[in-house]
Parts: C-alpha cells; structure tokens; sequence
C-alpha cells in the first residue's frame, strides 16, 4: 500500500488524483488531519486514516501496512515543520515503509536566504540518517506563488517588488504528476531527485514581458527597496513573518537559488511541461 500525507491539500490532493489513474484505489492510503475532508476519497475505494503530525501516535495507525509512505511538507517553518517532518519520517519507519518520499524543493539548502529551505535541508538529513531507502523530490518553485507575487500589478500594469533573480517556475499539477509516477514505478531515484523543473527559469521582468504579450497592454517592472516593500505588505494587514519570509525568498532568488534547470521532469511525464506562459495565460484571464 502506498500512503500519501496531507492528501486534502493543494499539492497531496493532486497527487491522489494522478496515482489513482495508475494503481486500483485499494492500493492508496491517505493520512490526513481531517478524514472528512477526504469523504471523497473514501467513496472511491482509498483508505482514509487520521494522521497528524503533531500526534506522532496517531501516524502508527495512518500508515499501517505501507509499502511506501509520501510525506508531503508541512505549512510550517522552522523546528515545528523539522519536528513534525521527522516525527512522520520516523513512523514511517516503524510501520515497515520499504521506501519513504519527501516533498522537497530545488533550493533545499542549509545557508539558505529563504527560511523554508533550511527545513527541507534538515528534513532530508534525517531521512539519510534512518537508513531506510528514501526519495527526496526536489521540486521546482511553484508557479502559483507568482499570482501572490504580482498583487494588482494586472489592473495597475506594474509589478513592484524587491531586485529578484530568475527562478524555474514549474506547476503543482505537473510536480504531482511525476510523484504519482515515481510511486507507481519505485526505485528510480535513490536519495534528492535532480531539479524537478521546468526547462527555463524566469526573473520578474521576463514575467512582466510575457504579460505584455498575453494581455495586449504594457506592464512594467519596479524594484521596490527591500524593508520598504515589506513594510508595505504589513501596511496592508500582511503578518510580519510572512512579510519576512517573502523577502527572503527575493534575496535568495537573487543569489541564484532557484535557477537550477533539468530536463527530469519533463523526462519523467513523458511531454514538455507547462511552460510560464500558459500558467500566467490563465491567470490573465481570470482576472
């Protein structure tokens, strides 16, 4: 039995839905926080088990019997994810996984300008030291943070944010895709995964000129200050920590941690991937 974390949420949900096109649902177990949430699932055959992993007790339960155990990231930061990433990994373990799988990111990394980074470090770190086989997926920026990114920028045709760098922008939905299919054939990689990106990486002005294209009127492209664009952000109800967090994220882009590219993914699914400008088509559109 393969058993998927967090299969309610944005990146788990899909997931479940591509490994059900590939292997019969008896074969799929979800852990989730809220098995209601997973009524859905349930319906169709797929073992639904509470599992949170602020209850490592009740991880024993969710993952009896797996074969193979996807942990996808926590929405947390800092010891609270590491702890709770471990605390999965380590039940994991004990239920007999053969094999244990990380939703990790490209820019994994201990030195990291972008707090979530050293968390996936640490979490694969732990999954090295348990000695069971693992896979670390490294998987590209997602592309649904530019939406966040751009604020009004399509009504006021300007994208104001800090000096940014080129990232490999890649869709959730093709991220998900290559984990059903790294489940369904296990043993392709052993250890971190190469970058799980899409072919070419995109700094703020290249978005802005695709949306020129796109929308048929100009958007231009500001550098804001650092602390003055994130004092804007909490002027406007922003928590501080995200505020922080989101900075980050621009300083590291522009050191170069999320330009990494590889051919992997679009290897793995068998087709291009979806390139930016399709992504952001949508976008526009629904604007």
């Amino acid at each position: 039995m393969i058993v998927i974390t967090g299969a309610t949420g944005q990146l788990g949900s899909l997931i479940v839905a591509s490994l059900l096109e590939r292997i019969p649902a008896e074969e799929v177990g979800v852990s989730v926080r809220d098995p209601g949430r997973a009524a859905d699932l349930a319906e169709r055959g797929v073992r639904v088990r509470r599992g949170d992993f602020g209850e490592p007790d009740s991880l024993a339960d969710a993952f009896e019997g797996a074969t193979q155990v996807l942990i996808v990231s926590a929405n947390e930061l800092g010891g609270k994810a590491v702890d709770g990433h471990a605390a999965a990994i380590d039940a994991a373990r004990a239920a007999g996984a053969e094999r244990i799988l990380y939703t990790s990111h490209q820019g994994a990394g201990a030195d990291s300008l972008f707090a979530p980074m050293p968390d996936h470090a640490a979490t694969e770190g732990h999954l090295a030291e348990t000695g069971t086989p693992f896979t670390s997926l490294r998987n590209g920026f997602y592309a649904t943070t530019v939406p966040f990114i751009l604020g009004q920028a399509l009504t006021t045709g300007e994208i104001v944010a800090p000096a940014d760098g080129p990232v490999s922008w890649t869709t959730p939905s093709d991220l998900a895709e290559a984990a059903a299919i790294i489940l369904a054939d296990p043993g392709r990689f052993d250890g971190p995964t190469p970058p799980l990106t899409a072919p070419d990486a995109f700094d703020l002005q290249n978005v802005a000129d695709i949306l020129t294209k796109l929308t048929g009127r100009t958007i231009r492209r500001t550098i804001a200050d650092d602390d003055e664009w994130a004092a804007g952000l909490a002027a406007h109800g922003a928590p501080e920590a995200l505020a922080t967090m989101m900075l980050g994220m621009f300083r590291a882009a522009r050191h170069g941690e999320f330009s990494a590219t590889s051919p992997t993914l679009g290897d793995l699914l068998g087709r291009p991937t979806t390139p930016l400008s399709s992504f952001l088509e949508g976008v526009a559109a629904a604007h």
